[in-house]
């Protein structure tokens, strides 16, 4: 999609209003100019079409950032639930409490690479994933079946923590800005552009470039906030990073 590709977005974006303004001032030109009786109504209802394009960029601004505060969020609680599991797989037997933490230590450098993934490489590490996520469902489920006590409980729930904390994840990967929101962001301004270049009374093509611009840039700005593969901001692992060298660490 060309959502997921904020560099895209930008110049489809610049190309579109730039190309409405222009059509906007050719028609002031060769077909119809504004009177200037028309002109005060004119500019209320320019005035009027800019501040609604200033507030939708600010709603769906505000929507693409919330999307991205809930990545953020899961990722932590991702961390916290892998973290607390490895900690809880000491309650278990010794042969399946190592190889529990043998299966999160390798879990977890696939749910690193689902964060810094592009493209098809997000779709193999999911199924590696999918993979470990039943080694390590087995093991814990093995392990209940052979002694039902409140600490293999425990540890049974935590591993169902992990295991949900992964869906939680998707799921907000999954949330992003509908398509109808960027329809409705995209059809407002190019209007606002067409106006605007039926307004602008200079010859000077430079000057309608102004508006396409900066809203482009916002644009951008909005798709790289939404977009969880693709642009220059995303949520970096910090927290996963973290459980995963202390993971390494060699226990005394």
């Amino acid at each position: 999609m060309i959502v997921d590709n904020p560099f895209i977005v930008f110049l489809v974006a610049l190309l579109l209003q730039w190309g409405a303004a222009y059509i906007g001032d050719l028609f002031r030109r060769t077909v119809r100019p504004v009177d200037k009786i028309e002109r005060e109504d004119f500019d209320t209802v320019l005035a009027a079409t800019l501040t609604l394009l200033a507030l939708i960029i600010g709603f769906s601004f505000s929507m693409a950032v919330s999307r991205y505060d809930q990545r953020k969020n899961y990722e932590e609680a991702e961390a916290n639930a892998i973290g607390t599991e490895y900690a809880r797989a000491d309650l278990l037997p010794a042969e399946d409490g190592q190889r529990v933490r043998e299966l999160l230590r390798k879990y977890i450098d696939h749910r690193i690479l689902f964060y810094r993934g592009d493209g098809p490489q997000i779709g193999e590490v999911d199924s590696d994933a999918a993979k470990l996520q039943a080694e390590l469902w087995s093991t814990v489920v093995h392990v209940a079946s052979a002694q039902t006590t409140p600490v293999v409980a425990l540890a049974i729930a935590g591993m169902n923590d992990v295991l949900n904390s992964q869906g939680y994840t998707q799921a907000a990967w999954w949330n992003r800005l509908p398509i109808a929101a960027w329809a409705l962001l995209g059809l407002i301004a190019i209007s606002t552009n067409l106006l605007l270049g039926y307004r602008e009374h200079r010859t000077d093509l430079l000057v309608l470039l102004v508006v396409p611009v900066i809203s482009s840039i916002a644009f951008f700005l909005i798709a790289d906030i939404d977009s969880p593969n693709g642009g220059v901001i995303r949520v970096v692992p910090h927290n996963l990073l973290a459980v995963s060298q202390s993971m390494k660490v060699p226990s005394k």
